[in-house]
């Protein structure tokens, strides 16, 4: 009995000792080591509260850490206790007073704040946040009062129960929304020892009919998996992904870094890891691409900053990553600079804690000057609080969009609301697309302007683009594409009192393909252009003016109805009838080759018409024996209509390009191709609404009911697709 109840004793004291303070300081200091704050603060909390009163010392240091911990995973409220023990308690490092000033300014206690921070300065004068942070504490109470056109509002069907935040918007007409959240259908079931929640993955809402955000789901793909991912960006023409993640390594510190994913239709790939420089002991975070795609910018804590993490970026080539740069002063402050975002006019965004603002993290707004010189403004309330604002993202041109904030949350967790700032807004939206073809997703827009503008725009993936155009300047567009004749468009903008947008068109001729051109007609049974041929002739002229060191051949063709001279002898003067008309707008002859096919060449069906017409296939050439297969007199009437047409096709693109005084080309991108012409006539020769139109019916006629040489057209032609 006396061995059992020693040995009891003896089990007894050496679970004492294992739950000692200094036990749990020693647990607590390996989690703090690699990262794991939660887990961190938990211990400190008990070797704090297991820590005689009279040993104020020890009691300073263990609240100290504790408070350092919860101040890490935004647990205001308990930080700010902890911070203020650490000072009853004498805990000698004087930040202890300026995080706490840090925190009640956080937590909206402007007068406490300013009290924390005026005790800090007496111990060290002339601190620059501490001074920005009485400064915001005086400004917060009068900017939460004055008018903001500002106006937001939350978006339940994005807020889950735990942290939701840096919201990325993307397509053409901003209908899907990415964003970084520990909700728990994240993946894994692990709870992060960093946050206590789970591991943060990347989710993905989109827009319905009625322009409402569906439920959101995880991200499609590879992008996520028991690692945090999140607080992620776009390049330009969304077809890449360059987001944060931090891995895991019991032991060792974790450093968040970018990768990289491409997307495959709404599936992203694997992240795969880009090396911004060799330091593997510096964090990098928080990416934005900048609107021309030349600039990635993210969040650091490298050496050579301005202190605290700073905004750096790097430059994108074709030849991959350039040198790191810190985009300095302004910008960056002793305090943390994080977040950065671009308006797609240019303006950025980041979220600072060093600035004047009005506690936690503030969005503020930067605008460069032509000499490069920055004015930076913070956006007040209701944009910003006394908690962390940031994480913002714009819809289109327009100064509305989202962002992410923890106002008014007691657990430090973030939500997602949107926002909307009325202003005049005029833009321009234009498409390129091959001339009566698809879309050219690798087209470019030069877009200059008499007010020194001077922009190279690509185009997305249906080949449009968006950009913002300013009152009272004259612009100049220019479509280009490889393969393709360039075309030029002008806009003037007039002084307007409300939102405008502009529409241009860039139908691009091919150099390789025919290219079809309409409505150019002829009287009836000659090669006589009507006047209503003018309009598509003209825009003939402009492409070839556009184009100067192009020749072309101007080739017109008839259907197999009629003799096959008589034909030929028509359509060889209806494109000499063209050439003519050319020739007197100012085009060289030597430009010009008129050609009459006749019915020789028969019109292959290109993808366009075989999605025009069900019954034809992308290949099929119209041939007398192929159109008679159908029975249906329609069917037939449609391939005749599409083999009389007047097209050109592309000879050179170096006319003259090397003559001393040879005009300059417009562009350094080569491209154009055969262009078609077509009117809807019927077989009198005249157009759907009864004009006089292209035909060859007449001479060599072989009887009233089967006229030779028929040249009428569909009376639905192909329409041009964007």
């Amino acid at each position: 009995m006396k061995n059992r109840v020693y040995w009891l004793l003896c089990v007894a004291c050496v679970l004492l000792s294992a739950c000692t303070p200094e036990v749990h300081v020693r647990k607590g200091n390996q989690f703090y080591a690699i990262g794991e704050y939660y887990d961190a603060a938990a211990e400190y909390k008990k070797a704090y509260s297991r820590t005689p009163t009279k040993e104020k010392e020890k009691r300073g240091q263990r609240a100290w850490k504790m408070s350092e911990c919860y101040r890490r995973i935004n647990y205001t409220a308990k930080a700010i206790g902890g911070y203020q023990n650490a000072v009853r308690y004498g805990y000698p490092d004087s930040m202890a007073l300026f995080y706490l000033g840090q925190l009640q300014q956080k937590n909206g206690d402007y007068k406490g704040a300013i009290k924390s921070y005026n005790a800090f300065l007496e111990k060290k004068p002339g601190d620059t946040l501490a001074i920005n942070g009485i400064k915001g504490c005086e400004l917060a109470p009068k900017w939460k009062e004055q008018f903001s056109l500002y106006s937001i509002k939350k978006e339940p069907i994005l807020t889950s129960r735990r942290s939701d935040f840096s919201p990325a918007l993307l397509g053409d007409d901003s209908d899907m929304l990415y964003f970084t959240s520990t909700r728990n259908e994240a993946t894994g079931n692990e709870i992060s020892g960093i946050t206590g929640t789970k591991s943060a993955d990347i989710f993905f809402s989109r827009k319905d009919d009625k322009g409402k955000w569906e439920q959101p789901e995880p991200a499609e793909g590879e992008l996520n998996s028991e690692y945090d991912e999140g607080a992620c960006c776009f390049s330009p023409d969304g077809k890449t992904m360059y987001l944060t993640r931090c891995t895991y390594d019991s032991d060792y510190p974790r450093y968040a870094e970018i990768c990289t994913s491409s997307r495959s239709d709404a599936s992203w790939s694997k992240p795969q890891l880009l090396q911004i420089s060799k330091d593997t002991l510096s964090s990098y975070a928080h990416p934005a691409v900048s609107p021309d795609g030349h600039w990635l910018y993210f969040t650091s804590d490298m050496p050579g900053g301005q202190g605290g993490l700073d905004i750096w970026r790097i430059a994108l080539t074709g030849n991959g990553l350039g040198g790191v740069e810190n985009v300095g002063y302004p910008i960056n402050t002793p305090g943390d600079e994080m977040f950065p975002v671009f308006r797609p006019n240019g303006d950025f965004y980041f979220s600072s804690n060093g600035h004047v603002g009005m506690g936690g993290l503030d969005i503020i707004k930067g605008t460069q000057d032509s000499l490069g010189v920055w004015t930076l403004e913070n956006l007040k309330y209701p944009m910003n609080s006394s908690g962390d604002d940031f994480g913002i993202t714009f819809e289109g041109l327009y100064n509305r969009g989202y962002f992410s904030t923890n106002r008014g949350d007691a657990r430090g967790w973030d939500h997602i609301m949107s926002f909307e700032h009325p202003e005049v807004v005029q833009t321009v939206k234009g498409w390129v697309y091959e001339k009566d073809g698809y879309e050219l997703p690798e087209g470019l827009v030069y877009m200059v302007g008499d007010d020194g503008t001077y922009l190279k725009i690509s185009v997305r993936g249906d080949g449009s683009f968006e950009q913002e155009v300013k009152p009272k300047v004259n612009y100049v567009f220019l479509g280009t594409c490889k393969g393709y004749l360039n075309h030029k468009e002008e806009l003037s903008v007039d002084t307007s009192s409300v939102s405008q947008e502009f529409t241009l068109q860039f139908p691009l001729a091919s150099i390789e393909n025919p290219v079809l051109i309409r409505n150019i007609l002829y009287e009836f049974d000659s090669a006589v252009l009507l006047e209503s041929s003018c309009l598509a002739l003209d825009s003939l002229v402009d492409l070839l003016n556009e184009n100067p060191n192009v020749t072309i051949e101007l080739a017109a063709h008839c259907d197999y109805r009629g003799k096959d001279e008589y034909n030929e002898r028509l359509s060889q003067r209806r494109a000499e009838s063209v050439v003519n008309y050319l020739m007197a707008h100012g085009i060289d002859s030597l430009r010009l080759t008129p050609v009459g096919y006749g019915e020789k060449r028969p019109k292959v069906v290109t993808r366009r018409i075989a999605a025009t017409y069900d019954f034809l296939n992308e290949g099929d050439t119209l041939t007398e024996a192929f159109i008679l297969k159908f029975e249906e007199e329609e069917k037939q009437e449609i391939c005749n209509a599409l083999n009389r047409r007047t097209e050109f096709k592309v000879l050179r693109t170096t006319y003259k390009l090397f003559d001393a005084e040879a005009p300059k080309p417009a562009t350094t991108e080569e491209g154009a191709a055969p262009v078609e012409e077509q009117g809807n006539k019927d077989e009198d020769g005249k157009t759907d609404d009864g004009t006089t139109g292209e035909a060859n019916s007449g001479e060599g006629k072989a009887d009233a009911a089967k006229p030779e040489g028929k040249d009428a057209e569909p009376t639905t032609a192909p329409a041009k697709e964007k």
